[in-house]
């Protein structure tokens, strides 16, 4: 076997291993969608008319009373992906402190397959609970317009998200201190779509808060996944909506793997 199929097969064993721990505690699967389900029934059913009838006609977004829940579960689904990047650095820190990883570094094991079993894992555990959520927004009464092809690129540009997401969780995992620490950290990136497009449009800002929504990485992406969900213009946010996912990939591998490699020698 080549050093590469070893490597695979580890991740692998890691993956698995992962997999049955998310099997094992369900809650925290359902945990990552709870918080995005409860802000999608809060959003629709207790400030969706009064938000919807306020920004109906803004940035070409006809939202007014019932309808608003078509502007507004594209933000809420996204912020599924947010929410599993807690659990990803909780994960690792927590194999971090009980020693496991020290463990891990002295058998024969690929250095790589730790953080890659982690990390698929998560994604996989995210994408679940972002079809949980979808499927709430659904029987809630979000009507999307969206054909295969719309969906299937909405499901890429997530899993996108999810990965980078998912690898800048897995370094916060490892530099932070405690599990506690570690569930605070990611704590901005689960509000960072409010201050985006999620709730209301960019448009209805104060010109300073309205200048960092426009630029800040999420707004691109909602927008991105609310014009393929539900046939809003996209325009050129789709190459910033991916530029954003890649660059978050690249910025948390390369810290993730610095990190690990770095605790490897002391």
């Amino acid at each position: 076997m080549t050093a590469l199929s070893y490597a695979a097969r580890d991740s692998v064993t890691m993956l698995r291993r992962n997999l049955k721990h998310a099997l094992r505690y369900p809650s925290l699967t359902l945990s990552v969608a709870a918080m995005p389900v409860m802000m999608l029934l809060l959003f629709t059913y207790a400030f969706g008319t009064a938000l919807g009838n306020g920004i109906n006609g803004l940035a070409g977004h006809a939202v007014g009373g019932p309808g608003y829940i078509d502007y507004v579960a594209p933000g809420i689904i996204l912020m599924a992906a947010t929410s599993g990047a807690l659990v990803t650095a909780v994960g690792v820190c927590v194999d971090k402190t009980e020693g496991i990883v020290n463990r891990f570094r002295t058998m024969a094991i690929s250095r790589a397959s730790f953080l890659t079993g982690h990390v698929i894992g998560s994604v996989i555990q995210t994408m679940v609970s972002i079809a949980v959520v979808i499927g709430v927004a659904l029987l809630v009464g979000f009507r999307p317009t969206a054909g295969p092809t719309q969906w299937l690129a909405a499901t890429g540009l997530l899993t996108l998200l999810t990965f980078g997401l998912t690898w800048l969780s897995a370094a916060i995992g490892l530099v932070a201190r405690t599990p506690e620490t570690a569930s605070n950290i990611p704590l901005p990136l689960q509000f960072m779509p409010f201050l985006g497009s999620a709730i209301v449009p960019t448009s209805s800002m104060p010109s300073g808060l309205r200048w960092f929504a426009e630029y800040q990485p999420f707004t691109s992406i909602i927008e991105t996944l609310r014009g393929l969900l539900t046939g809003t213009p996209i325009g050129g946010q789709a190459i910033a909506a991916i530029a954003w996912c890649l660059g978050l990939t690249l910025v948390g591998y390369l810290w993730a793997r610095t990190v690990f490699n770095r605790g490897a020698t002391r």
